[in-house]
């Protein structure tokens, strides 16, 4: 228990250190994992915490991407601060306009209801000139902050990794505060809460709004780190992937989110790279990861994040000559 405690500050602590040894690929692909860690932590926030499964959740991931391209400026690149707050702000006003209106419903019901209104957000910007069509739009300038040039790989690797601590940070406060313990209340016995005087809805409605805020931030540092923004950002593909990531790493668990963004990407990086698994089955690396995934669900229910336990439970027990020895 202690061990899981310090885990995420030896993992923080290895973080920090880590572009030292890094090529320019892996440096690329740890920015993206982290991005993506940001972004699975957001939903874990709504199905892990509060219970609410979203089938929409890319919706929030697209509008923080393309707000930050379409408000960057052409020519003063030091607004930073403006685009992120623009960004986390616009993707929490569509959050709570969607919660307002989905969360009237329950289970497969508004699962449904999320990805309609994700699909509604993708087709504005997929079939207006709004977004820049299929195409999509670059980013004018990478912005900056004082001596912070997101521009500047290093630079950026340290932003992204800022915005993970502090999403972390963040939701392990929040899981344990009297809001955290709502939530959890709400996720095992809505009726019971609401029978305690809790004002469920304004408690999912606000764990929605705050999901969707989280996930306008990692649209902000997606956009700034590849420089451009597709529609594909807010397809329902993309929801579909978040939540293969912490079913992948175990949901309930905020390490467990960003162990399953690692785990996501890697295996994707490994099935989709000729070098490493032949050329043809890099070409239909959907499949094998789809095999991959299933074989991960079925042996490993509760993630990845369950692993050392399940390890550990099928290990022999010490005899008891050995036990008294040891004493």
């Amino acid at each position: 228990m202690a061990f899981n405690r310090v885990l995420p500050w030896i993992a923080l602590a290895a973080l920090l250190a880590l572009p030292l040894g890094l090529t320019p690929y892996m440096h690329e692909l740890v920015v993206k994992i982290m991005v993506l860690s940001v972004f699975a932590l957001s939903l874990e926030l709504l199905v892990g915490m509060t219970g609410l499964v979203s089938l929409g959740h890319a919706a929030f991931l697209g509008i923080g991407a393309y707000v930050t391209v379409l408000l960057s400026p052409e020519a003063d690149p030091g607004w930073l601060p403006k685009l992120l707050a623009a960004a986390v702000a616009a993707a929490a006003l569509y959050a709570l306009f969607v919660g307002a209106l989905s969360l009237r419903t329950k289970g497969v019901y508004f699962i449904m209801v999320t990805l309609a209104f994700a699909q509604m957000a993708y087709f504005v910007f997929h079939d207006t000139k709004l977004g820049g069509g299929t195409d999509g739009i670059y980013l004018n300038l990478r912005p900056v902050l004082g001596p912070i040039d997101s521009g500047a790989k290093l630079h950026l690797y340290y932003l992204v990794l800022g915005a993970l601590a502090f999403t972390y940070a963040l939701l392990a406060l929040l899981r344990r505060s009297r809001f955290g313990h709502a939530l959890a209340g709400i996720r095992v016995n809505e009726q019971r809460m609401r029978a305690a005087g809790f004002n469920t809805t304004a408690y999912k409605l606000a764990a929605f709004v705050l999901a969707g805020a989280l996930a306008g931030l990692a649209g902000f540092l997606l956009a700034v780190k590849d420089g451009f923004v597709n529609p594909e950002l807010l397809s329902w593909h993309e929801s579909g992937a978040v939540l293969l990531m912490i079913i992948l790493g175990g949901i309930g668990h905020l390490r467990g989110a960003v162990l399953g963004a690692v785990a996501f990407v890697l295996l994707k990086e490994l099935f989709s790279t000729p070098a490493l698994v032949g050329d043809r089955l890099a070409e239909h690396w959907q499949l094998t990861l789809g095999i991959t995934i299933i074989a991960f669900v079925a042996l490993l229910p509760k993630g990845l994040i369950g692993l050392p336990q399940r390890w550990r439970a099928r290990k022999p027990p010490r005899r008891a000559a050995d036990q008294g020895a040891a004493r």
